[in-house]
């Protein structure tokens, strides 16, 4: 049986983030992938130098077309860029019946480009959360959405359980951004009372580019194929730590990780391994 999986995101230019990155690390993971484009980017390894959003309309063209002849398992979000795309987004899935949906609230580029607008941020939290089978934010993002300050394990946990009570079955707190922590520790926890760390060694690198898209899409290619979230949300976990760790030394900035370094690397026994507390 071949799965299919959705990716509802802009494009990167550079190839190392967005719909690019999505696509390629779902045919990584032997998924079938299908698009929504919801804005073209020109991007590359030294950041974001201009935004051009699809019509909401588009958007749900696209999303209807793909749902009308695939039987999609699994869809997950990226960058949605405004509230009318959100909403708009939302409404196509509830007609869909409410596949599987990952939602990564992509807010922000690397190098400090705002990819949603501020008052999107709201229907966000409004339209998409509740639908979401899981979330995956990155601290700053999680601060952003949950309205709280980011410092310890114990506000991680906090934020994720804030998602919970906004209608989200589980949330992943990627813990990348302290880098008070000399391990790498995302936080998840599920509206079944399943609660899990995954850590890993922090790897020095610049080349970091699309790694919140590469872990979501990940992610997602797992639960297209029929796991269930904890081990799809570990298997998520060693598939970024590979893509970092066997680095391309792609671009002047901060460059693309590997998509194809999973399958060098051996997979779930990726280079540098991860621990995993419960």
């Amino acid at each position: 049986m071949t799965h299919v999986a959705m990716t509802i995101a802009g494009s990167d230019s550079g190839g190392g983030a967005g719909i690019q990155a999505d696509l390629k690390t779902f045919q990584e993971l032997g998924v079938f992938g299908t698009s929504a484009l919801t804005a073209v980017t020109a991007q590359n390894t030294l950041g974001v130098h201009g935004v051009w959003p699809l019509d909401p309309e588009a958007v749900t063209a696209q999303m209807d077309a793909v749902f009308d002849d695939f039987r999609v398992s699994a869809v997950k979000t990226g960058m949605l860029f405004s509230s009318d795309i959100i909403r708009a987004v939302a409404r196509s899935l509830e007609k869909a019946g409410r596949p599987a949906l990952i939602v990564d609230p992509v807010m922000i580029a690397k190098g400090g480009a705002h990819l949603l607008q501020r008052e999107a941020a709201e229907a966000l939290v409004k339209e998409l959360i509740p639908l979401a089978a899981v979330v995956t934010p990155n601290i700053p993002e999680a601060e952003e959405l949950t309205g709280t300050e980011i410092h310890s394990e114990a506000d991680m946990e906090d934020a994720a359980r804030r998602l919970l009570r906004m209608g989200a079955r589980a949330a992943i707190i990627k813990g990348g951004h302290r880098t008070d922590e000399r391990r790498a520790s995302d936080l998840y926890v599920d509206a079944d009372g399943n609660r899990m760390i995954f850590s890993s060694e922090r790897i020095a690198t610049k080349d970091t580019h699309g790694t919140g898209c590469t872990f979501s899409a990940a992610l997602t290619a797992f639960l297209a194929s029929g796991k269930e979230l904890p081990e799809a949300a570990e298997g998520a976990k060693r598939f970024i730590l590979a893509a970092i760790a066997d680095g391309l030394g792609l671009g002047a900035g901060h460059g693309p990780t590997n998509h194809w370094a999973y399958h060098r690397l051996g997979g779930m026994s990726a280079k540098g391994g991860i621990s995993v507390e419960t």
